[in-house]
């Protein structure tokens, strides 16, 4: 009895050889987004200079956005939580503090859930 030919169901040949390391690259720095809110907040600085690092292997690819999303998101926090620092002693600062947690928190996990279902985060 002949054994029959195994035929893999996925093909790389199909696939650039660097998009999967740079789809891991961006759930890496995903991950350390989201730890940075347990771990002080370096993580995330981790995770913006691999993104700046890498930035020119990614360019051109459907990571790019990731990549911008993921700068941006770093930005944009540092700034809210430098004001919200800033405003502690008065009330308003808590506020601040907490609606900078929960944006951060909602553009991990919607980029992450664009990066998992292979789109461009919006």
């Amino acid at each position: 009895m002949a054994e029959p030919e195994f035929i893999p169901a996925e093909s790389n040949q199909n696939k650039p050889q660097g998009a999967d390391s740079a789809r891991n690259l961006a759930i890496i720095v995903y991950i350390l987004q989201g730890l940075a809110f347990f771990l002080g907040g370096i993580t995330a600085l981790v995770g913006v200079i691999i993104n700046y690092v890498k930035m020119d292997e990614v360019r051109g690819t459907w990571i790019e956005p990731h990549f911008r999303w993921q700068i941006r998101t770093f930005w944009i926090g540092l700034l809210w939580l430098v004001i919200g620092t800033i405003t502690l002693m008065v009330i308003i600062g808590w506020f601040i503090l907490l609606g900078m947690a929960i944006w951060v928190i909602y553009r991990i996990v919607k980029g992450a859930l664009a990066l998992n279902d292979g789109k461009a985060p919006e």
